[in-house]
């Protein structure tokens, strides 16, 4: 990118004209796509016109941070303190869940993500991701429990990322569930060369399955040295998961330094080359690694120079929203907006920004089963996106 072309996106992003360089991964490497247009959340905003609506449903929650719908409708939101709550749409009122497990509440940490087990109509299983304090630290927990009305019944620790550290971010903790096998994400925990070194659960993919258990066939097992649960590595905070319904892969959105967020396609033993190579810099200025390639290291599908922030994703493929099927979305805390990647293929088009002038802090996005969007604004609210 010439020297000109840096200035103008760099002031184009401050000065609310809401471009962005965004980078898409092509044969030869990662290329450039052209700057995207802002799309408002309401007639007045700045930018096109979309219609779209953000519709405030909950408020005064405390640092809301994953949710997932029951089969019934309902829907499962955590509280970064410790608390989960059920959400019922007919009156969007709340009852908080008893049974919990203890967790460490501090820094980046606490109860992080929840997830609904495919047959939890037949077996009532949830799964939790959450931050618990151990000899040394603290760490990423996962367990899995039964939810019997507003109860956690019969809870039990799947994986406990090791070792444990005494830094108090990059927990990661996103989970899915896909064909009989749990992928969990932890970040580096503010240790950045963990990332690369096989012996520790930090800046990794796990796959295990669904009852906690390591796959015959995951790439480390039977390496020595190598924890038996990872599978894939060189990540730095992995904040996003979903399966793309179109092509079947499961994608990791991850926070990147100052700069260089990624979105990646997740690939069994492959390295995402944190810290050696990144598209961001540190806090203040000043190179990481060694560059933003090396032979041998995954390049990032999409990258975003400034950091948007990214928080929780979801595939888009309804027909609500005219023209989107089917769409990434990407939640944005630093920049405060949800990111709409159009899919081409198996990689991504045009990019649209959206809710930008609603001064949200999204942290999660979801698709619920009637079809609408619904986000998590960082600290307080649930939202609903609708179209006039």
């Amino acid at each position: 990118m010439s020297y000109l072309r840096r200035v103008f996106v760099v002031l184009a992003t401050f000065s609310c004209l809401f471009f962005i360089s965004a980078c898409t991964a092509t044969e030869g490497g990662a290329g450039e796509s052209e700057p995207l247009l802002e799309g408002a959340a309401e007639q007045s905003g700045p930018g096109q016109p979309t219609g779209l609506q953000a519709k405030t449903l909950l408020t005064w929650l405390r640092e809301p941070w994953g949710m997932d719908f029951l089969p019934d409708g309902r829907l499962l939101l955590t509280e970064k303190e410790g608390v989960l709550k059920i959400v019922t749409p007919a009156d969007w009122s709340t009852v908080d869940v008893g049974g919990l497990p203890e967790v460490f509440s501090e820094g980046q940490g606490g109860l992080l993500d929840v997830l609904v087990h495919p047959d939890f109509s037949d077996n009532g299983l949830i799964y939790l991701s959450y931050s618990i304090a151990l000899d040394g630290g603290s760490t990423t927990r996962v367990a899995r429990a039964r939810l019997a009305g507003e109860q956690l019944e019969g809870l039990e620790v799947l994986f406990t990322a090791l070792p444990a550290y005494n830094e108090r971010r990059h927990y990661g903790s996103r989970l899915l569930l896909d064909d009989g096998y749990l992928y969990i994400t932890v970040g580096d925990r503010g240790n950045r060369k963990l990332a690369q070194d096989l012996s520790t659960h930090n800046g990794k993919v796990m796959r295990l399955t669904e009852s906690g258990g390591t796959p015959e066939d995951n790439p480390f097992v039977g390496q020595a040295g190598a924890r038996q649960e990872i599978y894939s590595y060189g990540h730095r905070n992995p904040q996003g998961i979903a399966k793309n319904p179109v092509t079947g892969a499961i994608w990791v959105a991850e926070h990147g330094p100052q700069g260089g967020d990624e979105i990646n396609i997740l690939k069994a033993g492959a390295n995402y080359g944190w810290p050696v190579i990144t598209y961001g810099e540190e806090y203040g200025g000043g190179k990481i690694g060694e560059g933003t390639h090396k032979e041998g290291l995954e390049q990032p599908l999409v990258y975003y120079t400034p950091s948007l922030g990214v928080g929780g994703i979801d595939f888009y493929v309804g027909d609500h929203y005219p023209q989107w099927q089917p769409s990434l979305l990407v939640s944005g805390l630093r920049l405060k907006r949800l990111n709409r990647l159009e899919l081409d293929g198996e990689g991504v088009g045009r990019e649209t920004r959206l809710l930008g002038n609603s001064d949200m802090r999204i942290r999660d996005v979801q698709v619920g089963p009637d079809g609408l969007i619904y986000l998590l604004a960082d600290r307080s609210r649930l939202i609903r996106v609708e179209i006039d």
